[in-house]
């Protein structure tokens, strides 16, 4: 597979670009654990271009990162192509388009998913962005708006001749959120389009080994990539590579195991942050998926959640670790 100059080997796995998720410390778990491609959170481009402290900080990138994308939305073309060359300053590998976030403080604004109902703009959107920087441009989306339409076939073939370097599909429409099951047909269709040269990167419940086997082999896609399956699994990448491999399904992390990955993150979090308490916080939607199906969880679950400073994670997190220490949680 090719992305500009990047060549990737295999079936590579992309970590998806998640809001409050994809920070610096996740990336590096992600990384640890076999992800190939990382993306940033996704950047409003309005503030990229006023100089918005937070969205600064979001496009901060590492040497283990690489190759990374930075991920911008927006309405406005004019800032959207600000906002790439902005971004292009910090050295990402490429730029990601954001064209499928169905959230609505996204969407209000006819951002994200909302272009699915602009395909011109869409493109138009894309094309000037490819023109204005020099690093390949790649974009990401969805199926359609709703069940009724689902113009994802159009919007693909419109953003490669806008000369996007590649597509990650998502297998929902806005209207799913996140709710029932991916579609991955529609997703099969564009891959398999006799008029589709770039590579198509297949997105959407991929929660097992088995599965991204499954969805590889129906859509013969060229990449996966793996989102909220891999918050507080970040292994799941070895996982995955590893059945693709082998067809052997890894055994799940006992608890003493996971309790020092949870460590790992959370001191790169306070290694990397200069608030003790914003280090923590940073990590609570991690918190309340790292340990799954444990007996008996719920208080400790909710005391991991209300801490505050380390050394109650930490004391928390020994006894977790001397309570389930043997067992696997369920995934």
């Amino acid at each position: 597979m090719q992305i500009g100059p990047f060549t990737l080997n295999d079936t590579p796995l992309f970590l998806a670009p998640m809001e409050d998720v994809t920070y610096k410390s996740f990336r590096w778990m992600c990384k640890k654990y076999g992800a190939d491609v990382m993306y940033t959170e996704f950047v409003s481009s309005e503030a990229l271009v006023r100089d918005v402290k937070k969205s600064q900080e979001k496009m901060v990138l590492f040497d283990f990162d690489r190759p990374v994308a930075i991920q911008i939305y927006g309405h406005n073309i004019r800032s959207m192509v600000d906002a790439a060359k902005v971004a292009e300053t910090l050295q990402p590998d490429f730029i990601d388009i954001n064209f499928g976030c169905p959230m609505k403080k996204i969407i209000r604004h006819g951002a994200g998913a909302a272009l699915l109902l602009d395909l011109p703009k869409m493109q138009q959107m894309a094309a000037e962005i490819v023109k204005a920087v020099k690093v390949p441009v790649t974009a990401k989306t969805r199926l359609g708006w709703d069940a009724n339409n689902k113009p994802i076939l159009e919007a693909a073939l419109r953003l490669q001749d806008a000369g996007i370097a590649a597509l990650a599909i998502h297998g929902r429409t806005r209207e799913q959120l996140y709710t029932g099951e991916a579609d991955w047909t529609l997703i099969g269709e564009v891959k398999n389009h006799s008029q589709i040269t770039i590579p198509i990167i297949g997105n959407g419940d991929i929660t097992s080994g088995i599965k991204a086997k499954m969805l590889l082999e129906q859509t013969g896609v060229d990449a996966l990539m793996i989102g909220r399956p891999s918050i507080g699994r970040p292994w799941i990448f070895r996982e995955v590579k590893h059945y693709l491999k082998t067809g052997e399904i890894l055994p799940t992390p006992t608890v003493a195991e996971i309790v020092e990955n949870v460590r790992e993150q959370l001191q790169l979090n306070l290694d990397w942050k200069d608030n003790e308490l914003s280090a923590i916080l940073m990590m609570r939607r991690h918190f309340a998926k790292y340990f799954p199906g444990l007996p008996n969880f719920r208080e400790l679950k909710i005391k991991l959640l209300r801490s505050e400073t380390n050394a109650e994670v930490n004391e928390i997190l020994d006894e977790i670790a001397e309570t389930y220490r043997y067992l696997r949680p369920e995934y």
